[in-house]
């Protein structure tokens, strides 16, 4: 195939960037991936088919809850499950057909294998028989993650089951035991039991969501019971049985008794590992930590100067639009710009209804460190924007430095949660104080509004709407 300016292996947010940024800065680039379509993980079995189910899953759930209190009357409701995945698939390719275009539209070669380091300069790409050598004077590993297991928990894809499969399931499950109360599995246990799978979620930890601000993880664990989701919180997961038309967990307690539940599927989502399987790392210099990530430095750079890895792969929040970033940091790197990634303004995000979104450092954090604080809270319930869409549970609470007025953290459950926070990511990354925040004007009524409200309480002033 001949030599390269950049190659890189993986397309998944922080491979097909990579990718076109590094097009973009005149590089002639390659883009490697086994599969059939681009995307990785996110595209095809993650992030976009997730949330097309979520959607269709939360306006099936309003058809059924809410509607009839806005005045529409809908007779003989049903859940069409077949059209729902369909729906979810159609959304997948669209996404899918417009990196081809990406692709093309940016002249950068794609290689379909499996791409193994022969040594620090040559890979060969493994097609079925073909095997193709390239070279480059740059690669950027961007290979991502799998779904993890527990001991004693073997994942066989047929009742015992990660989020991938449950995104292609074939008939509506009547009843799900969701192992993992973080990100991955409250989404799935959203999904599902709003369309009237029995769910209930066994986490080991005390609270749902645990890396997020635990009042964040409380809140929506009250929000999920009230929809029917059952939670058990401190579950100690030890094994998994498949039974042929369902599967049953066994898990101790607190007080290490021991429990048992049966269902359908047994979904599995506890975290995810980084994907280096077959990509010959042994015939390099590169290093793993203990973890199995791959070490890199700011830049991203691994202990081979010329090799770069980025995303899932070298830990850290496990999330597309980080991956994205370390993308562009490392094209704008073999460039040399100099760039450069503040991690603790990425922001984390929770596609349930209400959306949970969190940017900076959460309460707990600040109380570790002695770091004081002032906290302003202000409940959706106050919100008019909130109570005209009947979305009001919720809360936007904001952490405050007192002397500076610098934000330290912002932390939302409520309604469009995920597109307010950018605003929150925008005060941290250009070290806005909360006056500045509280002093801008809003428009009214929007959900907003209850963002400026908290910074007027964190800032001592006092809501205007409570």
């Amino acid at each position: 195939m001949g030599n390269f300016d950049v190659a890189v292996i993986g397309s998944g947010p922080g491979g097909y960037v990579a990718a076109i940024r590094s097009a973009q800065l005149g590089y002639k680039t390659v883009i490697i991936e086994k599969y059939d379509t681009l995307g990785g993980t996110c595209t095809n079995v993650g992030c976009i088919p997730t949330k097309a189910l979520l959607d269709s899953s939360h306006h099936y759930s309003e058809a059924s809850h809410q509607f009839e209190e806005h005045g529409i009357k809908v007779n003989d409701l049903k859940l069409d499950f077949p059209q729902m995945y369909k729906r979810k698939s159609e959304v997948v390719s669209k996404n899918t057909a417009g990196l081809d275009f990406l692709m093309s539209k940016n002249k950068i070669t794609r290689l379909k294998g499996i791409a193994a380091f022969v040594n620090d300069s040559v890979i060969n790409v493994t097609n079925g028989l073909e095997v193709t050598e390239i070279t480059a004077q740059n690669y950027i590993i961007a290979t991502g993650s799998k779904p993890s297991s527990i001991p004693g928990v073997a994942i066989d894809k047929q009742r015992i089951i990660t989020s991938t499969e449950a995104l292609s399931l074939e008939e509506h499950p009547k009843s799900m035991v969701i192992i993992g109360g973080g990100v991955i599995g409250v989404e799935m246990a959203s999904i599902f039991s709003r369309i009237g799978t029995q769910v209930t979620i066994l986490e080991y930890a005390d609270h749902l969501i645990a890396g997020m601000d635990h009042e964040l993880g409380k809140s929506l664990q009250r929000i999920l019971k009230k929809e029917g989701i059952g939670i058990r919180l401190g579950q100690s997961v030890y094994k998994a049985e498949n039974s042929g038309s369902s599967a049953k967990v066994l898990f101790k307690d607190k007080n290490n008794e021991d429990h048992e539940l049966e269902a359908e599927y047994v979904l599995v989502a506890v975290g995810r590992s980084p994907y280096t399987q077959g990509l010959g790392l042994e015939n390099t210099g590169l290093q793993l930590d203990e973890r199995g990530f791959i070490k890199v430095d700011e830049n991203r750079r691994t202990s081979v100067s010329h090799i770069y890895a980025i995303g899932d792969v070298v830990g850290g929040a496990m999330l597309a639009h980080k991956a994205e970033e370390e993308g562009v940091l490392v094209a704008e790197t073999i460039n040399g710009q100099k760039r450069h990634i503040h991690y603790d303004r990425i922001p984390s995000v929770v596609y349930t209804w209400p959306e949970v979104a969190s940017v900076g450092f959460s309460e707990e954090y600040l109380k570790k460190n002695n770091i004081t604080y002032n906290v302003g809270k202000f409940p959706f319930s106050a919100s008019a924007r909130a109570r005209a869409s009947m979305d009001t549970d919720g809360f936007a609470k904001v952490l405050v430095d007192p002397k500076y007025g610098e934000v330290l953290g912002v932390h939302i459950i409520g309604a469009r949660a995920a597109d307010l926070i950018a605003q929150a990511v925008i005060a941290q990354e250009f070290e806005v104080t909360a006056e500045d925040m509280f002093r801008i004007s809003y428009a009214h009524p929007t959900y907003s509004e209850a963002l400026k409200e908290a910074y007027l309480m964190a800032s001592g002033q006092g809501a205007i709407n409570i």
